[in-house]
């Protein structure tokens, strides 16, 4: 069974490269998770500091619950539907 962050790695790699059609196709928050690591790390280095912006628990609700809802549908599509959902690879 995948975990909601299966491929993740690999669809960011692939934003990080630039092929977000690519990335999309791995997981659906990989060229948002790629936005978010280049902003984090524009803001780190520019206010030098590793944390430059507070995480609050809201943030990490919201994430999990959107991981956690596009894994369900993944999972929905593909063992409940029988549409190719995950990659094949």
């Amino acid at each position: 069974m995948p975990c909601p962050t299966c491929f993740l790695t690999r669809a960011t790699t692939e934003a990080l490269h630039g092929d977000l059609n690519s990335s999309v196709q791995w997981h659906a928050f990989g060229p948002v998770v790629t936005a978010m690591m280049i902003v984090w790390s524009v803001l780190a280095i520019h206010q030098r500091q590793l944390l430059p912006v507070a995480i609050h628990t809201w943030h990490l609700i919201v994430a999990a619950v959107a991981l956690i809802s596009y894994w369900l549908v993944r999972i929905g599509l593909n063992f409940g539907l029988g549409m190719q959902a995950f990659p094949v690879y």
